[in-house]
């Protein structure tokens, strides 16, 4: 039987935050029709409106963590060879609790940056997104890549995490491992054809790499044109895990469109990714909430290396204005705890309203959307609300009391 439409939802609270403006309206007032935002301070409210007097809160647009992996981490994650544990059923069902936690905490988009395990080629994220957007679980929207596009032994080969010994865990192209320019368009074509809607590749080294220094290219330059030409023509996307300047600089030379942490550029690569209107997704909070106590000790003397110089980094880009969304590369941080990155970005020199807009706008920008992100008519109904005045301290962003995404309520604890 087809289901019953929904009433008119008139959201009311103390406050709203006008984005782009970057003001709060007194007060903030909604209505939602379905899964839209019909009207921003409505002038009449339909009969039959169902009334939600949140009380003494903001609302703001739902926000964005552009970058996390949902299928890792969560609940029971103490294991270390989970990722060899871990059968593709187990692993989706993990993510579900992943995905509970990470709307409950405020963030309704996020993307899903790439598969590196087993799975026989399912596209365990493409699914996990299907059964968000059919209301079967709930989670926030997924932006899913399928599996990172990365090279035998490169730092998202699963076995090179386990340091596995040869032939254990054998893995396809079509679950990313891929080498030469034949391959890496294989293994593309293959992330696009089964719904990928960004795709993510491994151009350098990283800290939790044991196969060299942080930051070495991995990719040649003619593989990572390749893979930026295949995106591209299919109209997607590329994000790129890239860490050392120079493996930065032929990233976006090659037509990367994001760099993911981006942990030692230097002002002139900074200068070039605002030349070519690259984005970075600074991924900041994990360089000091990220627990590296059960890593092998030649990579925590990478990271003592590393995080220093990357805060350093991600504060000479903010002074720049190369544009920065908002992604936590969870579970290196807890999934739910997505807020962090926001205080992160302000430690590092961000006002609280260019964090949020890390979050929203500018996320919005970086997924080629424009249904979401802001509490305007037309969009998305993706609403949240927090106690206090985010402008003036943004950790309240870490106090969700209220979630809807789609005209839906998954959390309410706020008295009206």
């Amino acid at each position: 039987m087809p289901r019953t439409p929904r009433p008119p939802v008139h959201l009311r609270a103390a406050r709203m935050l006008d984005v782009d403006k970057g003001e709060l309206i007194e007060p903030g007032e909604l209505l939602v029709t379905g899964d839209r935002i019909a009207e921003a301070r409505p002038a009449t409210v339909p009969a039959g409106a169902q009334v939600l007097d949140l009380g003494d809160v903001t609302l703001l647009p739902g926000l964005m963590d552009m970058e996390v992996n949902l299928l890792l981490g969560g609940p029971d994650h103490r294991s270390p060879l989970n990722p060899v544990q871990d059968d593709p059923a187990v692993r989706t069902l993990r993510a579900v609790a992943n995905a509970r936690r990470t709307l409950r905490a405020g963030f309704t988009t996020v993307r899903n940056l790439g598969l590196f395990v087993q799975t026989g080629g399912l596209m365990l994220d493409v699914a996990l997104g299907k059964a968000t957007d059919l209301g079967w679980i709930d989670g926030p929207r997924v932006v899913p890549a399928g599996h990172a596009i990365t090279p035998t032994g490169g730092h998202l080969d699963p076995t090179m995490f386990q340091a596995l010994a040869p032939h254990i865990m054998p893995l396809t192209v079509e679950e990313g491992i891929a080498d030469g320019v034949a391959e890496v368009r294989k293994a593309v074509r293959y992330q696009i054809k089964h719904g990928a809607r960004v795709i993510k590749v491994c151009a350098s080294n990283g800290v939790m790499s044991h196969t060299g220094p942080a930051g070495a290219q991995q990719y040649s330059d003619e593989e990572l044109r390749a893979i930026a030409d295949e995106a591209h023509r299919a109209g997607l996307k590329v994000a790129a895990h890239c860490m050392g300047d120079e493996a930065i600089r032929h990233a976006i030379e090659a037509g990367i469109d994001c760099i993911e942490h981006g942990s030692l550029a230097t002002g002139p690569t900074l200068e070039l990714m605002l030349e070519h209107g690259t984005f970075l997704v600074a991924t900041t909070y994990l360089t000091e909430g990220m627990d590296t106590s059960n890593a092998a000790p030649e990579l925590r003397a990478k990271a003592a290396e590393v995080f220093p110089r990357s805060r350093a980094t991600i504060s000479k880009a903010i002074e720049l204005g190369v544009r920065i969304a908002c992604g936590t590369d969870a579970p290196a941080i807890p999934h739910g705890k997505n807020a962090k990155e926001l205080l992160a970005l302000v430690q590092r020199g961000m006002t609280p309203l260019q964090a949020i807009r890390s979050a929203t706008t500018v996320a919005a920008e970086l997924i080629d959307v424009d249904d979401r992100g802001r509490l305007e008519a037309g969009l998305l109904a993706d609403v949240i609300a927090v106690p206090g005045d985010p402008l003036a301290d943004v950790g309240v962003t870490e106090q969700v009391r209220f979630v809807m995404k789609g005209g839906r309520v998954f959390r309410n604890e706020c008295v009206g």
